[in-house]
C-alpha cells in the first residue's frame, strides 16, 4: 500500500470513518481505493475470534481456539522463552482465522488483590510485568500478527471503571504503573496500545494528551496505533487531538460526523486527523497479508503446549515431609467438585471457546489407575447449582468417608466464576465457606492432604494452610490444566512456578485497601509506590507466601556472587553484571529462578527496601550447575525525581541481593555508585538543613557565620533546620539579614554556576 498516495486521495469523510471501526472487530474498508478491512480479536490467553458460525449478537461466543493459562498463571512461570512460545501459538491461531491484531497482553499492576480482572494481569511488580509482557508481544509479532498492550494506564479496578478518576502522583505513575508499558513499547514496538476506560487525574485516558502523546510517543517513541478500549471514547474530537487513533467499537451515529464537522469548522486541524489516518493505513498495510492466508493449526500440539505451560506455571507452596509427588501404590481420594467440573479460565471478554478440555479427575484416574482413585464432590460450586437442591451435610459426609478410607487426599478448592470476573471487583479474599468446612472435616480424618487450588487471583490461606502438608497453586491453568495437575501430582513434572504476587495474611495488610475502590468518581493512590511486596517489606509484615516464592521436587543452591559495575551514571551508561552459580542439589530434574533485587541504602525519597530488577530461569539435571549473569542497567538504580522531572541516580551505596524470592536473599553485595548530585540548587527558600547538607552551601555558610553561631549546632539544626534561611533572617535574632542571604547566594553561585 502506498500510504502517502492513499492519504492524499481520501476524503475527510473517509478519513473520519477510518479512525472509527466498521463494527465490533474490523477496521473500515475503502473499496474505491483498494483499502481492505482487517480484523482484531480478544486474545490475552487464547483467541476469541468471532468468525464463521458465531452469531453476531452472541456477545462472548467465538470460534474454537486453544485456551492457554491466564496471565496470573503464566506469569508464575517466570519463563520468557515459554511465554514467547505461547505467543507464537496464539499468533498461528490468529493467522488461521485471518485475524491481524490480538488484543493483549494486559500488563496493569495488581494494586489490589480485589480487582476482578487480576487473572488477566501479570504481576504486582512492574519489572516482571514488563519482561513477561514483552515476551508475549515478541512471540505473537514474530509471526507478523499485531498485539495491543493494555490497558494504558492505571486501570486497576473494575468498580466504576468507565468513569472513575485514578488520582496518582507522577512519581508513582512513572515507577509503578507505566514501566511495563514503557519496556514493551521501547523494546518491541507493539502494533497497538489500548487506552484504559478510566480517567487519570481527572482526564479520560482516551483523551489524555500527556499519556497518549507526550509520554507514549514523544518520550518512548511509539509509532503504532492507539486504540480505545471498547466504549472508552467520550469525546471523539478531543480523543483525536490527544492522540487516540482508532475508536472501538465505532459510535457511528456520533463520532465520524463529529470529526468531519470539527475539521470543516476549523476546530480540528486536518493535519492532526491525517496523523491518525496515516497510522491506521500503516497498520492495515502490515496486517492485510493474513487475508490471503490459508493455514491450518495443529490443535493437538497446542494443547500439549498448554499442558506444559500449565505445569510450569503451578506454584508448590508447601510440601511438608515430601508428600509430593505421590509415588508408591497407595489409594487416593480426590475430593472437590472442581476436580470434576473444571474451572480453568476467567469470565468476560477473554473467555475462549476451547478445542478440548482436560478434566482433572479423569486425568488423575488415568495416571494412577481407576482401582486406586475414589471421588467425592464434597461441596457445590457456588452459582453452578441451585443450593436448595443440595444437601451440604450429605456432600461433606461423603467426602469424609472417602478421605477416611484413602491413604492420601487430593482436595480441589478455589473460586467460582461468579466470585471473580471482568466487570466487578471482589469484596474479600476468602475462599467459599462450604469448601473450607469440607476441608476441615476431611483433614480431621486424614492428615495426608494435598490441596490443589484453582483461582485467578490470590486468596487468604490462613489459618488452614498451617494444617495442610502440601499445597499446589494451579491458578486458572487453561484447557489442559487437568492433565498438568496429574503430571505434577505423579512427579512426571516438577513444579516450576514462582509467585508473581504476594499472598498476604489478610486483606487489611494491603495498603491500597484504605483507598479501594475509592470515593464516588475518585480513587486515590495514597499508598504511592508501596504496592505488593514493596509495602509488605517496608512495613516488615508477615505474609503467607512472599513474592517470588515457590518450591520444587528438588533443591537448589546459589553461590559465588559477583557484581561488576561499569559505565557512569553521569552519562547514563551505568550497568552492573550480576553473576552467580546455580546448582541442583537434589535428586530430580527441575527449574529454579534466580532473582536479583536492588536497594538504595540511603535515599532522599521514600523507597522500598528492595525491588526486583532482574531474574533468570534455569533448568537443571540433578547435580548440574550453571553460571548465570543478569545485566542491570541504570534504571535499576534510579528513581523518578518529581523535583527534576526525570530519572535520577543518587550517589552512594546500593545493596544488590540475590536469592530465591523476595525474603530469601542469602547473597548480597554492596556497591558504591558515583553520580552527579541530585540536591536542589540552593536558594533563599532552601532550609538550613539543606544548606548544611550541601558541601558548597555549608562551605559558604561556615565561612560567613561567627564562630559560636547557634546554626553550627546539630541540636539547633534539629529544631529549626526545616526552616528556610530567608525565614530565619526575618526573625532578626539569628545574626544575619535578608541582605546577608543575598550575599550567601552570590557566593554559592560561584560554586554552582547554574544555581538560580
Amino acid at each position: 500500500m502506498d500510504v502517502d498516495r492513499l492519504l492524499s486521495e481520501l476524503t475527510v469523510e473517509e478519513k473520519a470513518a477510518l479512525v472509527s471501526g466498521a463494527d465490533m472487530w474490523h477496521t473500515v474498508a475503502v473499496d474505491r481505493l483498494g483499502i481492505p478491512a482487517i480484523m482484531c480479536s480478544d486474545g490475552p490467553h487464547g483467541m476469541r475470534a468471532q468468525v464463521g458460525d458465531v452469531e453476531a449478537g452472541e456477545m462472548l461466543g467465538a470460534a474454537p481456539a486453544t485456551c492457554f493459562p491466564t496471565a496470573s498463571a503464566i506469569a508464575s512461570s517466570w519463563d520468557r522463552d515459554l511465554i514467547r512460545e505461547v505467543g507464537v501459538a496464539i499468533a498461528d491461531e490468529a493467522r488461521h482465522y485471518r485475524v491481524s491484531v490480538v488484543l493483549g497482553p494486559g500488563v496493569n499492576m495488581k494494586r489490589s488483590p480485589l480487582c476482578g480482572r487480576n487473572f488477566e494481569y501479570v504481576s504486582e511488580d512492574p519489572y516482571l510485568a514488563g519482561e513477561l509482557g514483552l515476551a508475549m508481544v515478541e512471540g505473537i509479532q514474530s509471526r507478523d500478527v499485531g498485539t495491543s498492550v493494555k490497558h494504558y494506564a492505571a486501570n486497576n479496578q473494575e468498580h466504576d471503571r468507565l468513569r472513575v478518576s485514578a488520582e496518582i502522583d507522577e512519581r508513582t505513575l512513572r515507577e509503578i504503573y507505566l514501566p511495563a508499558f514503557e519496556r514493551i513499547v521501547t523494546a518491541a514496538q507493539p502494533w497497538t496500545v489500548m487506552c484504559a476506560y478510566n480517567r487519570v487525574n481527572g482526564t479520560h485516558a482516551s483523551q489524555h494528551e500527556w499519556l497518549l502523546t507526550d509520554v507514549l510517543r514523544d518520550e518512548w517513541g511509539f509509532d503504532g496505533v492507539v486504540v480505545s478500549d471498547w466504549g472508552a471514547v467520550h469525546d471523539r474530537v478531543a480523543a483525536v487531538q490527544a492522540g487516540l487513533d482508532w475508536e472501538m467499537p465505532p459510535d457511528l451515529e456520533r463520532s465520524p460526523p463529529a470529526v468531519v464537522a470539527a475539521v470543516e469548522r476549523g476546530w480540528l486541524d486536518e493535519a492532526v486527523l491525517d496523523r491518525s489516518v496515516r497510522r491506521m493505513l500503516e497498520m492495515v498495510a502490515k496486517g492485510r497479508h493474513v487475508l490471503d492466508l490459508d493455514e491450518d493449526v495443529d490443535v493437538d500440539a497446542h494443547h500439549e503446549l498448554a499442558r506444559r505451560t500449565a505445569a510450569e506455571s503451578a506454584v508448590l507452596l508447601k510440601n511438608d515431609g515430601e508428600l509430593l509427588p505421590l509415588t508408591g501404590d497407595g489409594s487416593l481420594a480426590v475430593i472437590g467438585e472442581f476436580a470434576r467440573t473444571p474451572r480453568f479460565q476467567g469470565s468476560g471478554s477473554s473467555r475462549v471457546t476451547t478445542t478440548k478440555v482436560d478434566v482433572a479427575l479423569d486425568e488423575i484416574t488415568s495416571t494412577f489407575g481407576a482401582d486406586r482413585v475414589t471421588f467425592a464432590a464434597g461441596y457445590v460450586i457456588e452459582g453452578e447449582t441451585d443450593s436448595d437442591d443440595v444437601d451440604a451435610d450429605t456432600l461433606r459426609t461423603e467426602a469424609v468417608r472417602a478421605a477416611a478410607s484413602a491413604d492420601t487426599v487430593v482436595f480441589f478448592m478455589g473460586l467460582p466464576d461468579s466470585w471473580e470476573s471482568e466487570g466487578f471487583d471482589r469484596e474479600h479474599m476468602d475462599l467459599p465457606p462450604h469448601q473450607l468446612d469440607t476441608l476441615a472435616a476431611v483433614r480431621a480424618v486424614n492428615d495426608r492432604v494435598v490441596v490443589v487450588m484453582v483461582n485467578g487471583a490470590t486468596v487468604i490461606v490462613e489459618p488452614w494452610c498451617d494444617l495442610i502438608p502440601a499445597i499446589l497453586e494451579c491458578w486458572l491453568g487453561g484447557q489442559a490444566a487437568g492433565g498438568a495437575i496429574a503430571d505434577l501430582l505423579s512427579g512426571d513434572v516438577s513444579p516450576g512456578g514462582r509467585l508473581a504476587e504476594t499472598m498476604p495474611v489478610r486483606l487489611n495488610d494491603v495498603p491500597s485497601t484504605l483507598n479501594f475502590p475509592g470515593d464516588p468518581g475518585v480513587v486515590r493512590y495514597g499508598e504511592g509506590v508501596f504496592i505488593g511486596y514493596r509495602a509488605h517489606d517496608h512495613l516488615d509484615q508477615r505474609v503467607s507466601f512472599p513474592f517470588g516464592f515457590g518450591l520444587s521436587y528438588t533443591t537448589f543452591d546459589i553461590t559465588d556472587l559477583d557484581v561488576a559495575l561499569s559505565g557512569a551514571a553521569a552519562d547514563g551508561t551505568l550497568t552492573a553484571a550480576v553473576s552467580a552459580t546455580v546448582t541442583n542439589t537434589g535428586g530430580r530434574r527441575g527449574s529454579h529462578v534466580v532473582q536479583v533485587y536492588v536497594g538504595d541504602d540511603e535515599a532522599e525519597v521514600a523507597r522500598p527496601p528492595r525491588e526486583l530488577k532482574g531474574f533468570a530461569k534455569v533448568h537443571l539435571d540433578p547435580g548440574a550447575s550453571e553460571r548465570v549473569t543478569v545485566e542491570l542497567d541504570q534504571r535499576a538504580f534510579s528513581f523518578w525525581s518529581p523535583r527534576h522531572r526525570r530519572w535520577v541516580v543518587e550517589a552512594g551505596s546500593f545493596t544488590i541481593s540475590v536469592g530465591s524470592h523476595s525474603r530469601d536473599l542469602p547473597l548480597s553485595a554492596t556497591v558504591d555508585v558515583d553520580a552527579p548530585s541530585v540536591r536542589p540548587p540552593l536558594d533563599a527558600m532552601a532550609t538550613l538543613t539543606e544548606w548544611a547538607d550541601d558541601p558548597a552551601g555549608w562551605a559558604v555558610l561556615d565561612a560567613f557565620l561567627p564562630e559560636r553561631h547557634p546554626a553550627r549546632s546539630k541540636r539547633f539544626r534539629s529544631l529549626l533546620g526545616s526552616m528556610p534561611i530567608d525565614t530565619l533572617a526575618g526573625f532578626g535574632s539569628f545574626g544575619f539579614t535578608h541582605a546577608d542571604v543575598d550575599t550567601l547566594l552570590e557566593r554559592v553561585r560561584e560554586h554552582h554556576p547554574t544555581a538560580p
